[in-house]
């Protein structure tokens, strides 16, 4: 699915969409050039999983937890990492539910991540002339 988005508001509003319909152990794989919105997106999914706290980018942390929602939200920055470093994280342990509570993780720059889990959701923002262009890519696992 391709969808045109006017500005930050419009990309912010389908993060809230997104957050308040997709079930706890999506992963989504976050891609597209610096500023074009893959923070903005999560800030919006954090808002539709009734998250207060502010989201910011984890560029430097990697990973910021955010706990105190419907249903958790682990936020995920692979931008600074070499493939091999992306591996030696194991970050399966945020989607498959054996050391961490499921909830709803947020990979950007998740081209960088070496496989594809199951029940993701891939989305790639670019800009365009109007604003932004999404495109949601989908395992079928999630609309069951």
């Amino acid at each position: 699915m391709i969808l045109s988005l006017p500005d930050a508001e419009a990309t912010r509003k389908l993060g809230v969409a997104l957050g308040r319909s997709l079930p706890a152990g999506t992963v989504i794989l976050l891609q597209g050039d610096l500023g074009a919105g893959k923070t903005t997106l999560v800030q919006g999914i954090a808002e539709g999983l009734e998250i207060q706290d502010s989201i910011e980018s984890p560029t430097f942390t990697l990973i910021n937890e955010y706990l105190a929602g419907r249903i958790p939200l682990y936020h995920l920055d692979l931008y600074r990492l070499e493939p091999e470093e992306v591996e030696a994280l194991h970050l399966e342990s945020y989607w498959d539910g054996l050391e961490m509570d499921l909830g709803i993780v947020a990979i950007e720059w998740g081209e960088k991540l070496p496989y594809k889990p199951d029940n993701y959701l891939q989305i790639c923002l670019s800009y365009c002339d109007n604003g932004r262009q999404i495109e949601l890519i989908g395992d079928c696992q999630l609309w069951d």
